[in-house]
């Protein structure tokens, strides 16, 4: 069918993979830094297109008929009738909005009310929150305000030439707080609750439509958010969870529906191929270990994993819940870690090791169990992060997921999924490929961890974990099961 291009554009680099359009294979990569000012909170997105420039250098794009472009989520670019900058856009890491997100939520009349509405409450990375921020620090940045667009938007509509069509996808727009993934349509009231006033807002597209063609006949796909690139590029479907293991983690999974969750703890997202991605967050996850590890005076991360070898499932005793700057999930803002069971035969550094890793590991269960709770099936769990690879995690996930665990090989899934966006919207427009039928290309290669008989010990390790929660923190995910 051809040759394909997926463009990366996260908050601190571009990525740029070129593949076999039938067949996924990498052909070349390209790779550039953003300069140092554009991972600050307020960028110029300029920044953004020198960064790509340079990525696609050396002839990288030479027959290339397709490209797809994902990008940071949660940033705003806003921009005045003429198309210009009104402010630096707003990056999705930026903490500014929380005030401004809590003022939605009882602006709107509650948790429950913006749950009906979009699927979501309102969060401080979400455009709906920042667009507020903006209407009340910088009331004339708002008021010259006449579209919003996303970097995955703005890079698109660069790509393009500028033209008065703007587009964006589902994915991309599941995480603004003002598109319902239920309906799949934009809420504009919420945007004047927000902005003030109207804003113009980008044309959401399906899956495999092409957002068009540049002046030199390459064909720019619909794009979407990193998020759903990643999970497109894993090629993960439904029965599947992907565990992020940063220093905060993130469980998400591949759903028939979009789920209302008045309680905040799921954010209900879109995905790249017309399903959904319920994710919820934790706020705790490497950084429990590397807290540990500083702890215990261990060198790195993979001699903590050996240490917690030493010991035994259950720690001897000891459960970590670890709430070290708060917690998401469950919500527990304003606490603080908690070490219990300490035992004079308890008290020795490998029973704390594995403490910690399996507190970490916990709490990703438990914010799997909302999901669950919720009618989502997990069969398979995909584990991402460096401490993925980690001998310790790997020996006890399984049994504590209670499902499958598969480590995949390292690659940068997010361009990748970008490149099978803009293969498929390319098959689509040559007629070989249906706009309900995604290219096969094949799935990520996998290290694969079955629970087998560690599946009881596992649990009872859940079980010991959730009686230690219970009793701290009584009620934190309702009444106890």
């Amino acid at each position: 069918m051809g040759i394909v291009a997926g463009l990366d554009s996260s908050s601190g680099f571009t990525r740029i993979i070129v593949c076999d359009a039938d067949t996924g294979a990498v052909l070349r990569q390209g790779y550039a830094p953003h300069p140092v000012e554009a991972k600050a909170a307020d960028v110029d997105p300029q920044a953004w297109l020198l960064s790509l420039g340079e990525a696609a250098s050396g002839g990288l794009l030479e027959g290339v008929q397709a490209i797809g472009v994902a990008a940071q989520q949660h940033g705003m670019v806003a921009l005045d009738r003429q198309g210009n900058l009104v402010r630096p856009a707003l990056t999705g890491n930026d903490k500014r909005a929380q005030v401004a997100a809590a003022d939605l939520v009882d602006a709107l009349g509650g948790r429950q009310a913006w749950a009906e509405a979009v699927g979501s409450v309102p969060q401080s990375a979400q455009l709906v929150a920042k667009l507020r921020w903006m209407a009340r620090s910088e009331p004339e940045a708002a008021e010259r305000t006449a579209l919003v667009l996303q970097p995955h938007d703005w890079l698109v509509w660069q790509l393009l030439g500028r033209p008065a069509r703007r587009t964006t996808d589902r994915g991309a727009a599941s995480g603004t707080g003002y598109w319902s993934a239920r309906t799949g349509t934009y809420r504009p009231d919420l945007v004047e609750l927000a902005l003030g006033h109207q804003a113009a807002l980008p044309e959401v597209l399906g899956p495999s439509e092409a957002a068009g063609t540049t002046p030199e006949g390459l064909l720019i796909s619909a794009g979407t958010g990193e998020t759903m690139a990643a999970a497109f590029g894993l090629g993960v479907g439904v029965g599947d969870a992907v565990v992020s293991l940063g220093a905060s983690g993130s469980v998400m999974a591949v759903h028939h529906e979009a789920l209302a969750d008045p309680s905040g703890m799921i954010t209900s997202f879109a995905d790249a191929t017309g399903m959904h991605l319920p994710v919820v967050h934790t706020l705790n996850a490497v950084r429990a270990l590397r807290g540990t590890a500083e702890l215990l005076g261990t060198e790195d991360l993979a001699e903590l994993s050996a240490l917690a070898l030493k010991s035994t499932p259950g720690s001897s005793g000891l459960v970590f819940l670890p709430y070290l700057e708060g917690e998401r999930t469950p919500q527990l803002p304003h606490t603080a870690g908690t070490l219990t069971g300490l035992r004079r035969e308890s008290m020795k550094p490998e029973h704390l090791a594995r403490a910690a890793f399996e507190g970490m590991l916990c709490s990703l269960a438990d914010a799997m169990d909302v999901l669950r709770g919720r009618g989502v099936e997990v069969r398979r769990v995909f584990l991402l992060g460096a401490a993925a690879e980690l001998p310790a995690v790997q020996a006890a996930a399984p049994g504590i997921f209670g499902a499958q665990v598969l480590v995949p090989q390292p690659a940068d899934y997010t361009a990748l999924g970008a490149a099978r966006q803009a293969a498929w919207a390319l098959g689509v427009s040559q007629g070989s490929l249906a706009p309900h039928t995604p290219p096969a290309w094949q799935g990520a290669a996998v290290q694969v961890f079955e629970p087998g008989e560690d599946a009881a010990v596992g649990a009872a390790v859940r079980q010991q974990y959730a009686a230690t929660r219970e009793q701290v923190h009584p009620g934190a995910f309702g009444p106890a099961s």
